[in-house]
């Protein structure tokens, strides 16, 4: 199947998103400018979420028309992979009146990613699937060919239903799309660091545990708001092991290449790979703990396994 951006991706299904591999300024100006126009001429709301050097980029080439767009730094934005789809894309999308289509550019991935936050990368492209599911939406998602590992390129195929092969502004559809594969290869286990501190906490002990966090982040050169992040993470998420994790877990803080890290595990089973990445009603009760850490670490990874899950949460000092 094959369609031509210039008539806006060929008749819209509900929910779109291709990749676009590109390999220089041309052919990424090529493909996202026209879109952006094309969302604008429609009426369509639009928002652009890159890194800081190519949003310059598309501001520049949109001129005036920039006025219109959304222009988010995903440096920023979504340093934490984990907190693009509720805290970009869904409240951009949700913003909306319903039922009107949003065009949104966001690039997650790009050459400089550290090896540490990939996973939660990759993890986040296979779930805007499901986040979108039936969403009148189209997500439009770039990729550089030429300072990407080709590991990356592969699984864009893996998580994006249709891609735009570099050098062409054709849309087709990718054989390989497998988004559930993706996110269970990536929910990878994470090894215990030996020489963290480390604090068994129960429903007797969350206030001592939160103390004992950030007693260690301070310790660890953590000061102010990200000293705060980190107390209110670990109350968080500890207050989640006691209630939906078996009553009790283990509290763990160190520190690695310029960050505190606080993890937390227990013996309960996050069954849902969508859970901390979904907005909550207003009128929920609960369910805003692990959504919450996201919005606020610098970067979260999260192990799902039979035996429990494991929470992984880095602020920068």
């Amino acid at each position: 199947m094959t369609a031509a951006v210039a008539e806006p991706f060929g008749p819209l299904e509900p929910f779109v998103h291709p990749a676009l591999f590109y390999r220089d300024e041309d052919e990424y100006l090529g493909v996202t400018v026209p879109f952006v126009r094309e969302g604008l001429a429609a009426g369509d709301p639009v928002a652009v979420a890159v890194p800081g050097k190519n949003l310059a980029l598309i501001r520049d080439a949109l001129g005036e028309a920039a006025e219109a767009v959304r222009l988010l730094d995903m440096c920023e934005a979504g340093r934490n992979p984990g907190r693009i789809i509720p805290g970009v894309l869904r409240a951009f999308a949700d913003a909306q009146p319903p039922g009107r289509r949003v065009r949104i550019i966001g690039e997650p991935i790009w050459a400089g990613r550290s090896d540490t936050e990939y996973p939660a990368c990759v993890q986040h492209e296979a779930l805007i699937n499901a986040a979108f599911g039936g969403r009148t939406a189209t997500i439009l998602c770039p990729y550089d060919v030429e300072r990407l590992p080709e590991h990356v390129l592969a699984d864009a195929y893996a998580t994006h239903p249709t891609v735009i092969p570099s050098g062409s502004r054709l849309e087709q559809g990718s054989d390989a799309y497998a988004p559930e594969d993706v996110v269970a290869r990536y929910n990878e286990a994470l090894p215990p660091v030996p020489d963290a501190l480390t604090f068994a906490f129960d429903s007797g002990s969350l206030s001592q545990a939160r103390h004992v966090a950030v007693g260690e982040g301070t310790r660890l050169g953590l000061t102010g708001v990200k000293l705060d992040d980190l107390a209110l993470a670990t109350a968080e998420l500890t207050t989640n092991s006691v209630v939906h994790g078996g009553g009790s877990g283990v509290l763990r803080v160190w520190t690695e290449d310029g960050y505190v890290v606080c993890e937390v595990r227990d013996e309960g089973r996050l069954a849902d790979p969508l859970a901390g990445r979904r907005p909550v009603p207003r009128d929920q009760r609960g369910g805003r703990g692990l959504l919450l850490v996201n919005l606020i670490a610098d970067l979260v990874r999260v192990h799902r396994g039979d035996d429990g899950t494991t929470v992984r949460c880095w602020f920068a000092r």
